[in-house]
């Protein structure tokens, strides 16, 4: 059964809510949408600053880890609609973070390239990014922490195999 342990901000401070989740509390995609719509508010918030787009740091951040990688396989992997995929990438090499090229393999596609200066981007964006969740994540001890990653990527995993 669901319990109540709301916690809003209000006025920059965190207060806990009085308010019941009902029905709610019961699907875990509810209470994993909760959990990352405060992130990501948190998260673009802390990085005012840089006038981010929601999916810039996360789509940069999985084209370093994957050079060479085609624009349809980015989008599948941060769940994005190709076209706003392709508006992210424009704004990754606007920036200058991010370049397309031809596919080697495959000249009708491209592959996607972290520059340089992106590199030094994403270094200061996962600071920033730690700073968000590290005043979450001390709530967990590390084996929990451990044991949430593997949870959450068996259920990523079971979910991409429903697509």
């Amino acid at each position: 059964m669901a319990t109540n342990s709301n916690l809003t901000a209000r006025g920059g401070e965190t207060e806990r809510s009085n308010l019941a989740l009902g029905r709610l509390g019961d699907f875990v995609g509810f209470r994993l949408r909760r959990v990352q719509n405060q992130l990501s508010r948190k998260f673009a918030a802390a990085n005012a600053d840089m006038g981010l787009r929601s999916g810039l740091f996360s789509s940069l951040a999985i084209v370093a880890a994957n050079p060479g990688i085609s624009q349809s396989e980015l989008s599948s992997e941060v769940g994005l609609d190709k076209s706003v995929t392709v508006t992210i990438i424009d704004e990754l090499e606007k920036y200058g973070w991010a370049e397309r090229r031809r596919s080697p393999d495959d000249r009708r596609r491209h592959a996607l390239y972290v520059t340089p200066e992106g590199d030094r981007q994403l270094d200061r964006l996962f600071a920033r990014m730690e700073e968000v969740e590290g005043a979450v994540l001390h709530s967990l001890t590390e084996a929990e922490h451990q044991m949430l990653n593997d949870v959450l990527d068996r259920m990523y995993d079971a979910v991409v195999r429903e697509l």
